[in-house]
């Protein structure tokens, strides 16, 4: 069977594209990859062995000018036409895009083929772009139970399917916690400065300063808050980027960041507790703080109410019960099964 998989313009789209391409292929059917300029590295590296490989021209139409948007738009129109076109010539037996403005054009175009469409939805509230898409899909596949903002007169499926993510975090699945009062901190974003401002000013507000604290900032930060806990004499390892997110997960108690949709089912998939603080101007990060709220692990924190003097209370409260933090781990845990059933239901 050939397989068209349209990717987006994020990381966030394209891992989990990458990986559903990998057991794709492995089952033996032929593996067609559409992706945008801004993920054409990503997409080199990760592509499974054989996997063809499509540029399509598109962009995010966003908060921008009227006169981005309509460049946007024009270039997502003049793909669409380009892969009708396309597909007069090689068609694919099925379509699987996962969301993002670059997604649009093959979905559209496996429509006008009437070629069978499966969309995926990262986040615990739909985005634009796959709302605008729903229209022509036969399947809605979601990352979380419940979804927000789904059209109500869609004709589409919607199967949970979980989201796909790397091997390295299955691997870790249900790990115990270390209970040594480790704390691992993801700030690595343009958005998160906030994290950099609160963590360390509560952290020294505690009596019992003995964490070891492992945060991930921006490479402007890493000198000052290096310099902040050596002063004070907590012990840290700051750093700009991680390099294996999945251990790092697995050997912390306890982790404080934004709410993406890969880092709330990383989270998941591993089983910690957390406290996320969404970004305020996303209410896709919202949905999916509230939705890992709601299993018990951990708690979605506005960004005015993540104050030190919360954190600190917060902090000590959980490390000096280290119970809590197990029961919070253990409903944090849902399995993943996602890239296996993404396929199984592209394919049946």
């Amino acid at each position: 069977m050939k397989i068209w998989i349209a990717t987006g313009g994020t990381g966030g789209h394209v891992f989990p594209a990458l990986s559903v391409a990998q057991e794709l292929t492995s089952r033996g059917h032929r593996v067609i990859i559409s992706r945008d300029g801004r993920v054409k590295k990503m997409v080199a590296d990760g592509a499974p062995a054989g996997a063809r490989i499509v540029s399509v021209w598109a962009s995010g139409v966003g908060a921008k000018s009227k006169m981005h948007q309509v460049l946007a738009l024009s270039k997502i129109g003049l793909s669409a036409m380009w892969l009708v076109l396309r597909f007069v010539f090689s068609r694919p037996d099925r379509m699987v895009a996962f969301g993002g403005y670059a997604s649009v054009p093959a979905v559209f175009a496996a429509h006008i083929w009437h070629i069978p469409t499966f969309l995926h939805e990262q986040n615990a509230v739909i985005g634009r772009a796959n709302k605008f898409s729903m229209r022509w899909v036969r399947t809605l596949m979601t990352s979380f139970p419940t979804v927000d903002g789904i059209p109500e007169n869609t004709s589409a499926r919607v199967v949970y399917t979980g989201l796909p993510v790397r091997r390295e975090f299955l691997d870790l699945a249900g790990a115990s916690l270390p209970h040594a009062s480790k704390l691992l901190i993801t700030g690595g974003s343009l958005g998160a400065q906030i994290l950099d401002d609160v963590v360390p000013t509560a952290i020294l507000q505690m009596k019992n300063k003995k964490i070891f604290i492992t945060h991930q900032t921006r490479p402007e930060n890493v000198a000052r808050l290096q310099k902040l806990y050596a002063e004070n004499k907590i012990r840290a390892n700051v750093l700009s980027f991680v390099h294996d997110m999945a251990s790092a997960i697995a050997d912390s108690d306890l982790i404080i960041g934004r709410s993406g949709a890969s880092t709330v089912v990383e989270l998941e998939t591993i089983g910690r507790p957390a406290i996320l603080v969404p970004l305020g101007i996303n209410p896709d990060q919202n949905a999916n703080a509230t939705s890992f709220a709601n299993l018990g692990g951990g708690f979605n924190i506005p960004q005015d109410k993540f104050t030190p003097k919360w954190l600190s209370a917060t902090l000590t409260e959980l490390f000096e019960n280290p119970s809590r933090l197990d029961k919070m781990a253990k409903k944090a845990l849902v399995p993943n099964n996602a890239v296996k059933i993404i396929a199984d239901e592209v394919i049946k």
